[in-house]
C-alpha cells in the first residue's frame, strides 16, 4: 500500500489518540485569557469595520477559532463560522493572501458557507499565486486527490515544491512522499529521504516519522533501526502514528520503554480501539490499534 499524504486527514480520532499533546481551549474558567481574547475581538472589529484587511482576517479567525483547535470544547469565544467566513471574504477581496486561503478552506469544508470544493480551489489558487505557502499546499492537495479540480499529480508536486522551497515543513514531507511513491515524479527514495530529512531537522513530527520509517526499512538510506527509534521518539511528541511505530518496535524487540510509557500506550490503544471510525482513514487506525492491543495483551497480560 502506498503512503498517503495525511496532513489534511487528521480528525477526531487523532485528537483522541494524542489528547495530552494538545493544550486546552480557552474558557470562562480562565478569566484572564478569556478577557484578553474578548478585548482582542473588540479591537479587531473596530479596525475591521474601517476596512483594515489584516484586522478583518484576524477577526475572521477569532470567530472561527474553535475550528483551529477542538470544535467540541467549552470555549466561550463567539464561535460563528458564517461571521468568520464573511470577514475572511472582506479581507480576501482586498487581496489578503492568508484570508484567501482561509476562505478557500471554508468552502472546502463548508464552514460558514455552502461546501464548494471548486470554489475552494479558486481561492487557494489566488493565494498560492501570491506566494502563500499554506495555500500552495492546499492547492497541491486538491490536485493530488482531485478535490474540486481534475486530479493531476504533476501539478501537486509543483505546488508542494513551491511551498517546500519557502521552508514549509509540511510541504517538505508531502513532496518527499511524492518522490517515495513515484506520484507526479519518478520514484526516487533517496530524494524522498532528502525532503523528509529537511522536514525532520526543523522539528516536524510527520517528517521525523517518515524519515524514521525509511531508516527502519532501509528505504533510500542504509537500514538503521536504532536511528529509526530515535526519530519515532521525537515524532511521538506531536504525531500519533509515531506512537504506533514505537509500539511496533517494542513488540519486535527493537525498543524497551519504561513502565509509565508502556502504560500510556495501553491507555491510548484502548481509547483508539474502541473508537468507531466513519471513514477509511479512521477505520484503518482503529484496526491497527486493535491489532497492537491484542499483541500487547499477549506480551504483558498482567499489565492489563
Amino acid at each position: 500500500m502506498k503512503r498517503l499524504s495525511t496532513f489534511y486527514r487528521i480528525n477526531l480520532l487523532c485528537l483522541l489518540f494524542a489528547l495530552s499533546l494538545f493544550g486546552g481551549c480557552i474558557s470562562r474558567k480562565d478569566p484572564i485569557a478569556f478577557d484578553k481574547r474578548f478585548e482582542g475581538i473588540k479591537q479587531y472589529r473596530e479596525a475591521a469595520e474601517q476596512g483594515d484587511a489584516e484586522a478583518q482576517f484576524q477577526l475572521g479567525r477569532e470567530y472561527c477559532w474553535v475550528y483551529y483547535s477542538c470544535e467540541k470544547s467549552n470555549s466561550s469565544a463567539p464561535l460563528d463560522k458564517a461571521e468568520g467566513a464573511m470577514w475572511f471574504r472582506k479581507a480576501a477581496e482586498q487581496g489578503h493572501a492568508e484570508a484567501m486561503q482561509e476562505l478557500g478552506r471554508a468552502y472546502q469544508y463548508g464552514y460558514g458557507v455552502p461546501e464548494d470544493k471548486a470554489e475552494a480551489v479558486e481561492w487557494f489558487r489566488k493565494a498560492a499565486e501570491q506566494g502563500c505557502a499554506k495555500a500552495q499546499i492546499d492547492l497541491g492537495v486538491a490536485y493530488e486527490y482531485g478535490r474540486g479540480i481534475a486530479e493531476d499529480k504533476g501539478e501537486a508536486v509543483k505546488w508542494y515544491r513551491k511551498a517546500a522551497e519557502q521552508g514549509d515543513t509540511n510541504a517538505m514531507y508531502l513532496l518527499g512522499s511524492c518522490y517515495f511513491n513515484g506520484e507526479g515524479v519518478p520514484e526516487d527514495k533517496e530524494e524522498a529521504v532528502k525532503w523528509y530529512r529537511q522536514s525532520a531537522e526543523q522539528g516536524d513530527g510527520i517528517g521525523q516519522y517518515e524519515l524514521g520509517k525509511c531508516y527502519y526499512n532501509g528505504d533510500g538510506v542504509p537500514q538503521d533501526k536504532a536511528e529509526a527509534v530515535k526519530l519515532f521518539r521525537k515524532s511521538a511528541e506531536s504525531w500519533h502514528m509515531a506512537r504506533f511505530a514505537l509500539i511496533r518496535c517494542y513488540l519486535d524487540g527493537e525498543y524497551i520503554p519504561d513502565v509509565a510509557e508502556r502504560e500510556d500506550w495501553l491507555e491510548r490503544l484502548h481509547w483508539t480501539a474502541q473508537f468507531e471510525g466513519d471513514d477509511d482513514w479512521s477505520k484503518a487506525i482503529v484496526k491497527r490499534a486493535a491489532e497492537l492491543l491484542r499483541e500487547m495483551e499477549k506480551k504483558h497480560p498482567a499489565a492489563l
